[in-house]
């Protein structure tokens, strides 16, 4: 559908599901088949440079702030892998009482680059300790072998699925009960809470298990204790505007600091959609600027700009 040989008719609406899994190019894209159009964003952790946006009010924001009733929260919590013998521990008390496991890890195979944890070693040795109710999922596999390895797991044949991000969304098991996340620190914050929630879909209470190795460095330590603390993707995704910085509203750059001659977002963002809201009401009132307050901003202005404050200095 992105593609440009692809054309529309009539196209009026565009809705976006997990519009974080998508670049801004590929968004602009689609909308420029009809710049007319409504669009619609969905999200559960919106990314740093969509929540700049609705700071900036280049879009309207309508939060879902309840989950389904019978939902109870998710426990989270951080482990080292060190901890292994107990985590395995854990894995049978939960499969003795007939609940279903995720365990994610980043990579598919052994790394020369990185050295983290694999789902094809993972799914050995966990194999080796719980038999062949353990199941594997990856992207290098066919879609029809994912589909049948995941249907086993959807009915029961498997209790545990050892897997890459490519669960991460579109999968609903809802007596998942526990998910580990090998190397949490290494994953972002959407992904994370999108991980996360796999489980916690059904009337059980779930657990989702950080795993970390060694010691996180300061920002892996930052997005484990964020996602202990936090169950609100909104919220989260405010964390980790603090962490990544807001990208280009302008631009394409969807992490990375953007600079202000004053102000701080998310920490000022109250303040900043107040000055839009007295924005839309100057613009109302006063369009040219003629009045002696519109002269006045009209002069704040050109002090906030460099180029115009030098040459307002030299005469």
């Amino acid at each position: 559908m992105f593609q440009d040989p692809v054309q529309f008719k009539n196209l009026g609406m565009l809705i976006i599901d997990e519009q974080h899994r998508f670049g801004v190019e590929q968004r602009l894209r689609l909308s420029e088949k009809n710049p007319q159009a409504h669009v619609l964003l969905m999200s559960a952790t919106p990314i740093p440079r969509t929540l700049t946006m609705a700071f900036f009010g280049d879009m309207d924001v309508s939060r879902i702030t309840e989950k389904p009733s019978n939902r109870k929260p998710i426990n989270t919590v951080a482990l080292s892998i060190g901890r292994i013998d107990e985590i395995y521990s854990s894995i049978k008390r939960a499969l003795d009482k007939d609940e279903k496991i995720y365990w994610i890890c980043p990579l598919v195979d052994v790394s020369d680059k990185v050295s983290l944890a694999n789902v094809t070693e993972r799914f050995k040795h966990l194999q080796e300790a719980f038999g062949d109710v353990v199941g594997l999922v990856h992207g290098k596999m066919k879609e029809e072998e994912k589909s049948a390895v995941l249907l086993r797991f959807l009915k029961g044949e498997l209790k545990t699925l050892v897997a890459t991000t490519v669960i991460e969304v579109g999968i609903d098991v809802p007596d998942a009960t526990v998910i580990f996340i090998e190397n949490a620190d290494n994953f972002g914050l959407s992904q994370l809470h999108q991980l996360r929630g796999r489980v916690g879909r059904g009337e059980k209470a779930s657990t989702c298990i950080l795993l970390y190795d060694g010691k996180p460095g300061q920002t892996g330590q930052a997005r484990l204790k964020i996602l202990k603390n936090s169950n609100d993707g909104f919220e989260i995704a405010e964390e980790d505007l603090n962490l990544r910085g807001s990208g280009e509203v302008l631009g394409t750059r969807q992490s990375g600091d953007i600079e202000f001659h004053f102000a701080e977002l998310p920490m000022h963002r109250n303040l900043l959609m107040q000055a839009r809201e007295d924005a839309r009401s100057i613009i109302a009132k006063d369009p040219e600027f003629k009045t002696q307050r519109g002269q006045n901003l009209l002069l704040l202005l050109q002090l906030f700009n460099l180029q115009d404050n030098l040459r307002y200095i030299s005469g």
